[in-house]
């Protein structure tokens, strides 16, 4: 017995190789989008986050501070991040969620009443020189999207340090202050880049120096890197950072 094989109708042929086409681009932009798979479903802090502990701790290689106390995120939606103008963000990081937000050193643990919602504060070292926002609220199950993080984090200097300047990147926009006084502002939608902001001038205090940030991001994913560079533009690494 023979069998005779026809050619499938020149039309046929192009719907099926462009179902296949269009097929496999859905899958390449899923990989690349930075969205959550839905087979994600390990919601860990790991490989992320460690739990911090109260051994001495120094920056990276590169200078950049790993270790932090990082609150549950706070709900504030936003469905772009084109709102992130300076007079927005002065406005949203100015008002009090919880009390004494600009003066407490919060221990690992401490829980604070946002509105409706009461959030704990997690004392963390990351384990890229970036640090993983989004991936902290997915771990934690807490909301990812329309959202307000605040990050705390001590810098112990065995000499005070002139001239210093603090470089951030972060996604979306934040704000970070040293010492109880502003630092540095980053507007607007961007993505985090490390050293995307440089501050003017500061200094180092002997002894314990407070850096505390608020990062905001409405869609996307949320992170932010932190070091400090001194006069040459090198990163200072002859520094520990505790988070009491």
């Amino acid at each position: 017995m023979s069998f005779s094989f026809k050619p499938l109708p020149l039309a046929v042929g192009i719907v099926i190789l462009v179902g296949l086409g269009l097929q496999g681009c859905s899958v390449q932009s899923a990989n690349k989008s930075g969205n959550t798979a839905k087979s994600d479903t390990s919601r860990t802090l790991t490989p992320y986050f460690t739990a911090a502990t109260a051994k001495i701790k120094t920056p990276d290689a590169d200078g950049f501070l790993q270790r932090w106390l990082l609150l549950e995120p706070i709900v504030k939606p936003n469905r772009s991040n084109t709102v992130f103008t300076d007079s927005y963000l002065r406005s949203a990081f100015a008002t009090e969620y919880f009390p004494n937000q600009f003066s407490i050193l919060p221990k690992n643990g401490d829980k604070v009443k946002v509105g409706e919602q009461q959030l704990t504060w997690h004392a963390l070292e990351s384990t890229t020189f970036n640090t993983k926002l989004f991936r902290f609220a997915y771990g934690l199950y807490k909301p990812v999207y329309g959202v307000l993080f605040w990050a705390v984090t001590v810098v112990n200097c065995p000499e005070e340090i002139k001239n210093v300047r603090m470089a951030v990147g972060s996604n979306s926009a934040s704000m970070w202050w040293l010492n109880g006084k502003e630092a540095i502002l980053l507007s607007g939608d961007r993505r985090m880049v490390m050293d995307d902001c440089v501050s003017n001038r500061l200094t180092l205090n002997k002894g314990k120096n407070i850096i505390r940030g608020a990062v905001i991001n409405g869609p996307g994913m949320s992170d932010f890197c932190v070091r400090f560079l001194d006069e040459k533009g090198e990163p200072i690494k002859n520094i520990t950072i505790s988070y009491e």
